[in-house]
């Protein structure tokens, strides 16, 4: 009686995930917190360039993954100027300063992430890659469908080109659903950022998202867990510290729609303990 209720409730989720599938998995750009912080995390997401000890985590037996922003450069990293004198660099990102939309079809773009960026991140010890801002393709092609055609293939050929030259290292993508159906085969873990939540950075606010909005995403999700019934399906939301009772809400949102969560602030410097 007991596996029939457990069964029926895996299905009552869209097959999707079952309690004993779940990770404990931490997003976190910073590099002050104590190492203890991390120990309820096996999956932890780094900045490469901004971390705590490696070393240390490693001993733990944590799996690191090293963050990489593939359809934007920072001004901080150390190729920004490169890229930005080979002329491939676009608009600055509105809601991140000192971000800007990169041309993601040009080979040069391809060859430095392939050749410099992800052997840098590998130096560090990292055992896979988190891959941010792939939603820019589409967005930009939607906003302009000449000037940026073919920007969302371009985007999928990136991963597929990432995956050909390490083929044994965890892949995680976060957003970029336009270039999910092409790469659902070549990455391990796709991240539904914003799923029940999302930021105002206009106004400083945190705010719930509209239902059609995440209905929408996890849509796409369970089209993607259909066809690779291997892909593991991640959540990142963002709210208010001090709410541990919304935040504690938002966990349980989220596992009943069959994603393992991990809810934290919106610059992810910050490491906000799951509420007992």
């Amino acid at each position: 009686m007991k596996f029939m209720v457990f069964f029926l409730g895996c299905m009552m989720l869209g097959n999707l995930f079952c309690a004993n599938d779940q990770e404990k998995w931490l997003f976190y750009l910073g590099d002050t917190a104590p190492i203890e912080a991390f120990e309820p995390y096996s999956i932890i997401v780094l900045d490469p360039d901004y971390h705590p000890s490696i070393k240390a985590l490693k001993e733990k037996g944590k799996t690191l993954v090293g963050y990489i922003s593939l359809g934007e450069v920072e001004k901080w990293r150390e190729w920004y100027e490169d890229v930005k004198n080979e002329g491939i660099l676009y608009q600055e990102n509105k809601n991140w300063p000192d971000a800007f939309f990169v041309d993601v079809r040009d080979p040069r773009w391809t060859k430095r992430v392939i050749e410099e960026i992800i052997p840098k991140i590998l130096q560090e010890g990292f055992d896979g890659l988190f891959f941010d801002t792939l939603d820019n393709p589409g967005f930009l092609e939607a906003e302009n469908p000449q000037k940026y055609c073919g920007m969302v293939e371009a985007a999928a050929d990136l991963v597929k080109a990432i995956r050909l030259h390490y083929p044994n290292l965890l892949l995680m993508m976060q957003r970029g659903y336009e270039v999910l159906p092409k790469v659902v085969y070549d990455i391990d873990i796709m991240v539904a950022e914003d799923f029940v939540t999302t930021y105002d950075f206009e106004n400083k606010k945190y705010l719930w998202q509209p239902k059609e909005e995440v209905d929408r995403s996890l849509k796409m999700l369970k089209e993607a867990k259909k066809r690779n019934p291997n892909l593991k399906l991640f959540a990142v939301d963002y709210w208010y510290p001090d709410q541990p009772k919304v935040i504690k809400k938002i966990y349980r949102m989220d596992r009943e729609s069959g994603l393992d969560p991990y809810v934290g602030i919106i610059d992810l410097d910050v490491i906000v303990p799951e509420p007992k």
